[in-house]
Formats: C-alpha cells, sequence, structure tokens
C-alpha cells in the first residue's frame, strides 16, 4: 500500500472517530445491543479497501446513539442484494448506506412476510412496503431486487438527499411513525457497506 493512500485511510479514521463524538444524544431504540457511539468501529476499519471511500458512506457523522445486530445467512444475503441493486440502479455507496439503515430499521434485514395481527397493515419485505400505498404487488414487494429499487427510485424524489443524514433522507421516503429511529443504523450499514460493496 503506497503513504499515500495509507495517509488517506488514516485521516479518514481519524475524522470519523471525531465526528461519531460529537453526535448528539440517544435517539428510540430498538431492543438489540445498543453499542454507543464511542463504541462504535469507524467504516474505514472494518477492512481496507481503496474503492470504497469512507469518508461519503458516513458524511454527517452519526447522530445518537448506536445499534448493532448480528447476521444469519439470510441477512447477509439480503445486505448483498441491497448492494447489487443500489448499483445497478446507478447510485452510489452513500444510497447503499441508506437502504440498508432504512431496511435495519423495518426488518432487520429480514424479509418478512405477511404477520398477521403483529403486521402494520400490509407492510411486507425489507422495507415494509405497502401494497395498498402503490408499492407493488406482495409478490413485487417481497423481492429484494425489486424493494430495493423502489426504495431508491423514492429516495431519488427526495432532492438534496445526498447531504441529509442518513435519518432525514430515509423518513422522507418512508413516512415512518417513529422519524429519529432510522439513525441508530447508520454505523452498521455503512461497515456493512464497506464489507460487501466489492462483492455484491
Amino acid at each position: 500500500m503506497n503513504t499515500t493512500i495509507l495517509r488517506k485511510s488514516v485521516l479518514g479514521i481519524a475524522g470519523l472517530a471525531f465526528a461519531g463524538g460529537l453526535a448528539a444524544g440517544p435517539l428510540h431504540h430498538a431492543t438489540t445491543t445498543d453499542t454507543g457511539t464511542s463504541d462504535a468501529r469507524p467504516v474505514a476499519a472494518v477492512q481496507a479497501d481503496k474503492t470504497v471511500d469512507a469518508g461519503k458512506l458516513i458524511p454527517h457523522g452519526v447522530q445518537g446513539a448506536q445499534s448493532r445486530i448480528d447476521f444469519d445467512a439470510e441477512q447477509t444475503a439480503n445486505v448483498k442484494a441491497i448492494i447489487a441493486a443500489t448499483k445497478k440502479t446507478g447510485l452510489d455507496e452513500r444510497a447503499a448506506v441508506i437502504s440498508i439503515g432504512t431496511a435495519l430499521q423495518e426488518s432487520k434485514l429480514q424479509n418478512l412476510g405477511h404477520l398477521g395481527d403483529r403486521n402494520d397493515h400490509d407492510s411486507l419485505g425489507l422495507f415494509q412496503q405497502r401494497p395498498s400505498s402503490g408499492w407493488g404487488t406482495p409478490e413485487q414487494i417481497t423481492d429484494p431486487q425489486y424493494a430495493t429499487t423502489a426504495f431508491l427510485k423514492g429516495l431519488r424524489q427526495v432532492d438534496g438527499w445526498q447531504d441529509m443524514p442518513l435519518t432525514d433522507a430515509a423518513q422522507t421516503v418512508q413516512v415512518s411513525a417513529y422519524p429519529d429511529a432510522y439513525a441508530q443504523w447508520e454505523q452498521q450499514a455503512a461497515d456493512l457497506v464497506t464489507q460487501h460493496w466489492n462483492n455484491s
């Protein structure tokens, strides 16, 4: 590794660590383990990869305490499907971070079918999209690639999404009853994009 790339990587890690330290207080939390921002690993530390610009994954730093969950094979496959769909639409790594962070909040990256009485109306899939709201048929929105493409289509219609904190961009598309809840997944979403962007 040449010294210029190494220096940029070190500066990127230091910048992310500093930004994480300035995060606001805790937001809505799920039942997952809360590691807190001071314990969150910098994005670039997950995998040294010169094609993923760690500084662009979390341009505003994380907002509030961060949650983290462990994944099974299905959830990892869904991460890779989201990244592949993002690439196919021609969007960059930041769009993948927003998509994965949104799906972490909505479904913990599980492709959920109808949950009966526990269902939020007719919400389905990774992004809990609703057929009755025009997201597609049940079969379409339980297809990870279709669901991601539909989410990204909505994201592209948000003016300035590239410059918004993840939770604001996600909320504008999703219109959730818990608009700040997406913020807690930004670090893990960025870590996952760093880890899987080049092999998805």
